[in-house]
């Protein structure tokens, strides 16, 4: 197998065959720590479950990237694929660093939450915080409008709007961590369709790292994301929906700049959908309850696991039109 299909598949087994081997280790540890969610109020589970899933995910998603900087170094994959790689990772180096510490900064913001229960308005500024170092690194949407404050705003707002549709939408068992995988693996193939190699292979760690740890978490959890995980995942989504070039002159579609709604259409429906009901029933927009799609979808008739399957499927369905534009 060639270069770039090789990267791609070692990029999604090796972040995957990592999550699998770290999820019992941060599950113990975990347990240990304490860090679990209780049953109670809302909640299915009748026993104290491990937080750790966003533990492991940055852990299938930080070790082989560490592990493709030492590759390079070492020029072990090849010299043709290594010049390439080792290309991208030093033309890049900032953004990826920005990446991974924008990633370590929402894990942390999220385990302090699942730790200590945040207030609203200090997770937010966490978050804002985040969205704004990496926005500085670079990681910028223009929208065809040359102005760097404009940049900046609407690549904050970006990143804090998909970060909080996935918390919202870590609400069933598997459904968080499957549509981070279903919108990963769609941006994945984008990017590798129009030559992004360093693009698709990042998309394709953050799919290994999430259907690594969705057997812990699916049908039947021994393990959750937690606000660690599903901010996490969030966070990453919303960067690698950034980064490739959905307008380019190979594609001058204009409208394939909307290709990111497309494939985020579930969870920002949801989101838009409860924050409209909570505002109209006088509720604060950012506490939890039994009225987000999937909620709406048991309540006619489906089971928990249909309802996951059913938004699966439309995530696919509509994420994979956006290859019309």
């Amino acid at each position: 197998m060639s270069f770039p299909l090789n990267l791609y598949l070692l990029a999604a087994t090796g972040s995957g065959i990592t999550t699998l081997l770290a999820l019992p280790l941060w599950r113990a540890w975990c347990l240990r720590a304490g860090l679990v969610d209780d049953p109670g109020h809302r909640k299915i589970h009748d026993r104290p479950t491990a937080l750790a899933g966003g533990l492991a995910i940055l852990t299938g998603l930080l070790v082989p990237l560490l592990g493709a900087f030492v590759a390079v170094k070492l020029n072990l994959p090849g010299v043709d694929a290594t010049d390439k790689l080792g290309y991208g990772l030093e033309r890049r180096f900032g953004q990826l660093a920005a990446i991974a510490g924008g990633a370590l900064g929402m894990t942390l913001l999220g385990w302090l939450d699942d730790k200590h229960e945040l207030r609203p308005a200090l997770k937010f500024a966490g978050q804002l915080l985040v969205a704004t170092l990496v926005a500085a690194a670079g990681i910028r949407i223009t929208l065809f409008v040359p102005n760097p404050a404009f940049s900046y705003a609407v690549t904050i707002l970006w990143i804090l709007t998909v970060t909080n549709a996935f918390n919202f939408m870590d609400n069933m068992n598997g459904l968080c961590t499957g549509l981070g995988g279903i919108a990963s693996l769609l941006i994945g193939l984008t990017a590798a369709r129009q030559g992004q190699y360093l693009v698709a292979a990042i998309a394709f760690l953050v799919v290994g790292a999430t259907m690594g740890f969705l057997p812990f978490n699916f049908p039947r959890a021994s393990a959750f994301l937690g606000d660690a995980g599903s901010h996490l995942v969030g966070f990453l989504i919303s960067v690698l929906a950034v980064l490739p070039h959905f307008y380019s002159d190979k594609h001058p579609h204009t409208l394939a700049v909307l290709s990111p709604l497309l494939i985020l259409a579930v969870p920002l429906a949801d989101l838009v959908w409860v924050v409209l009901l909570r505002w109209r029933m006088g509720k604060p927009f950012y506490i939890g309850d039994t009225n987000h799609l999937s909620h709406q979808l048991v309540r006619l008739g489906l089971s928990r696991v249909q309802t996951v399957a059913i938004l699966w499927t439309a995530a696919a369905a509509l994420g994979s039109l956006a290859s019309l534009l």
